[in-house]
């Protein structure tokens, strides 16, 4: 389903000015600092806020355009929206929160997708409780199973995790994931942490003072350099898909990705499991000849495709493994030691590798 968005609102000295468009399915991150204008682009998605001009477009349903006076209300787009603070209703238990989502849907699941949406999100224990006996992560899994019960054709998450500890953050994380592999539905999720980007997102349309000043796949963004400089953030180690290919007897598992293999602690997956890798930028070493006798188990042969200097001690490469790109940080006395240039030739010892769901 392609959403097409263009927007244009002045608040004071602050203008928003933003086009975009999706055309993939899957989690797209609305990404930037604190007052950017993510929050405000997504509002006027759901309908929650009128835009001075613009027009929206989504699955080919005109639901905004200024010009010719269209504006549907927040229920005729069919838009579910999980906020920061959840905002389940106080006096109901868990099951008539889920209900009241399922009976606002133009068109009713049964009972039995009722009952998946339940198992989706480990809700099965949590049904008979009140909101004030829940956690926060309980809250928020529980506030995008209501959303998910409205029969959306989006689902739009506004800082679903910015209001939570990090410990409930690892609690809900993987339902997260879980729910972008699983619902087969396209969602927007706003938000000013890349960590929270890395982990779940396909796509990053990138924001600053109102306007969108990159846009793409997050594999290719967020190793890259000049996205790192936008962003004011530094860059990541990697991030890519990969396979699990073999459980070796030693312990380990063989990770498959377009730029070799790695080699990681013994997984609970299957052989052809589809997971996400990340790398930090940190744990990536770079040698122009081929290391022997380290402790290290991941040698990956790499090109180096742009370098630049991160700030007065250390400097980011970039390097081409396959199509994946990968970062190394190292110290600039390490850099010029090493006399690196675009389009040498060196190895990326990499010393620690985390593994995500698909």
């Amino acid at each position: 389903m392609t959403i097409e968005i263009r927007l244009h609102h002045r608040f004071g000295a602050f203008v928003l000015d933003a086009a975009f468009a999706i055309e993939r399915p899957g989690v797209t991150a609305l990404f930037g600092p604190s007052g950017a204008g993510k929050s405000t682009i997504a509002n006027a998605i759901a309908g929650l806020f009128r835009p001075a001009q613009g027009r929206i477009v989504i699955g080919g349903r005109v639901v905004f355009d200024s010009s010719t006076n269209i504006a549907l209300p927040p229920r005729a787009r069919r838009i579910g929206y999980v906020f920061q603070d959840a905002r389940l209703f106080p006096h109901m238990s868990v099951e008539n929160n889920l209900r009241f989502g399922w009976r606002r849907a133009p068109e009713r699941a049964g009972a039995a997708e009722f009952a998946r949406i339940v198992g989706l999100l480990g809700l099965d224990d949590l049904l008979g409780r009140k909101p004030a006996k829940l956690s926060g992560g309980e809250k928020s899994r529980v506030a995008l199973g209501r959303a998910l019960l409205a029969s959306p054709s989006l689902l739009i998450l506004d800082e679903p995790l910015a209001a939570l500890d990090a410990a409930r953050k690892a609690e809900i994380l993987p339902w997260l994931e879980r729910l972008r592999d699983e619902a087969g539905l396209p969602m927007i999720y706003v938000t000013h942490a890349l960590d929270e980007v890395a982990r779940l997102a396909d796509s990053i349309v990138l924001l600053r003072d109102g306007r969108v000043v990159a846009q793409g796949d997050a594999f290719d963004l967020l190793p890259d350099l000049e996205f790192a400089n936008l962003a004011g953030a530094s860059p990541l180690g990697a991030v890519f898909a990969a396979e699990v290919a073999h459980h070796r007897d030693d312990g380990l598992t063989e990770l498959a990705f377009d730029g070799g293999t790695l080699l990681v602690p013994r997984l609970d997956a299957e052989s052809g499991t589809r997971l996400r890798v990340r790398l930090r930028a940190e744990d990536v070493m770079l040698a122009r000849v081929v290391p022997g006798a380290i402790s290290a188990n991941n040698v990956l042969s790499a090109t180096v495709a742009a370098t630049r200097a991160a700030d007065d001690i250390h400097a980011d490469v970039q390097l081409r493994c396959g199509n994946v790109k990968i970062v190394a940080r190292i110290t600039r006395a390490s850099f010029a030691r090493l006399e690196i240039v675009p389009g040498l030739a060196m190895f990326a010892i990499v010393k620690s590798v985390i593994v995500d769901s698909r």
